[in-house]
């Protein structure tokens, strides 16, 4: 009898691994992990991704989540540091068992996640960076919901050119972020034959802007542009027109606009901004007005572009969830999102494949007015 028990007892062991729930998953929830500054000079950007998914997020729970499970997302704030972004990863994937990781902000930050990602093969959706060292070579875990900066700042040199604009200088945070937006205005401005005629730089997290506005009053050009985020961009712009110096002044849409515009406020007038998602205020597409009707249930909430992008990327993923079924797991999930060819949320249009993680190339020009609305 006793060899007869042996069998039985290795099939039960064996049923039981293969039963065994994917890590962050169980009958009632599912957890992601955000690493985020929220706090710090770019508060506003990890707080207004945070805060769109989560109304998106909320709105799929109080229906009962997906397949009976309601989605956790748990957020660290790494103030916009690299070195704490890092950190924020190995205890997301390790402590806080995350089954995928969401909404991460900022390039220097994803950048320095990366070692942790790819050691855990963990799935990472919709960080908000548009640097193509995150997306060339593809990576099978990332998936990117925006358009890239090289196509962000393509559609900014193509409108300054059309103007006979030739004296374009860069001013660029000096970190990956912003040597990944330098990269894309200079390869735009070759392909015109046109080069750079200033660089300047801000180190990240800092204001001190005074000797990057004395490189653009030397230089004196036509137009600038911004890759650098809101709070430095601010100080930038203001210094220069101190200096009695108004350019063109562009912005790529990292940069926070509504936080820009109002750490600028009279001085807002003039200054644009490319976009990566639809507008906010639009009152056609039906996911701006799905996004202004779920988002502004809290009453001290604004709309913005960036939590705009937080809630569009929630429906992409609870959809990549949808489609992976109910028996949840890493590998079923990247096999869904893989197979979204044409998602449409409501105006925004995401399309993914085996060999295309990056669901979306749209950008959209905005110019901020005199009294501090967005314009096409």
């Amino acid at each position: 009898m006793r060899f007869k028990k042996i069998p039985v007892l290795l099939c039960v062991l064996f049923a039981s691994i293969l039963c065994r729930a994917e890590t962050g998953v169980t009958n009632t929830s599912i957890i992601l992990g955000q690493s985020a500054a929220l706090s710090g000079p770019a508060e506003e950007l990890g707080k207004g991704m945070r805060d769109g998914a989560q109304a998106y997020f909320d709105s799929i729970n109080a229906q009962g989540g997906v397949f009976g499970r309601k989605i956790v997302l748990k957020t660290l704030d790494d103030g916009y540091d690299a070195e704490r972004a890092a950190e924020n990863t190995k205890k997301l994937i390790g402590q806080e068992g995350a089954f995928a990781l969401f909404g991460y902000v900022g390039t220097p930050t994803s950048v320095a996640s990366m070692p942790a990602i790819t050691k855990a093969q963990i799935p990472v959706f919709a960080p908000f960076t548009g640097a193509e060292i995150l997306r060339d070579p593809p990576n099978r875990n990332v998936f990117h919901v925006r358009a890239s900066y090289y196509q962000e700042t393509e559609k900014i040199i193509e409108h300054i050119t059309t103007l006979s604009f030739k004296k374009v200088a860069v001013f660029y945070q000096n970190d990956a972020y912003g040597k990944a937006g330098l990269e894309g205005v200079t390869r735009a401005l070759k392909k015109r034959n046109i080069e750079v005629v200033a660089l300047a730089t801000v180190e990240r997290n800092s204001t001190d802007v005074a000797e990057a506005v004395q490189k653009m009053k030397q230089s004196d050009p036509q137009a600038i542009v911004m890759v650098s985020a809101y709070n430095s961009c601010a100080a930038f712009i203001r210094a220069m027109i101190a200096a009695g110096k108004r350019p063109l002044f562009w912005n790529i849409s990292f940069v926070g606009s509504r936080a820009l515009a109002e750490e600028l406020g009279t001085d807002a007038g003039g200054v644009n901004i490319s976009q990566v998602m639809p507008a906010p205020w639009d009152d056609i597409t039906p996911i701006s007005k799905e996004y202004r009707k779920l988002y502004l249930q809290n009453n001290k909430r604004e709309w913005d572009y960036v939590s705009m992008e937080g809630f569009i990327a929630a429906k992409v993923f609870v959809e990549g969830l949808k489609r992976a079924g109910k028996d949840l797991t890493r590998d079923k999930l990247i096999t869904a999102m893989e197979s979204m060819t044409m998602y449409d949320t409501g105006g925004f249009v995401v399309r993914f494949s085996p060999s295309r993680h990056t669901g979306s190339e749209y950008v959209d020009l905005t110019m901020i007015s005199k009294t501090g609305k967005f314009l096409h």
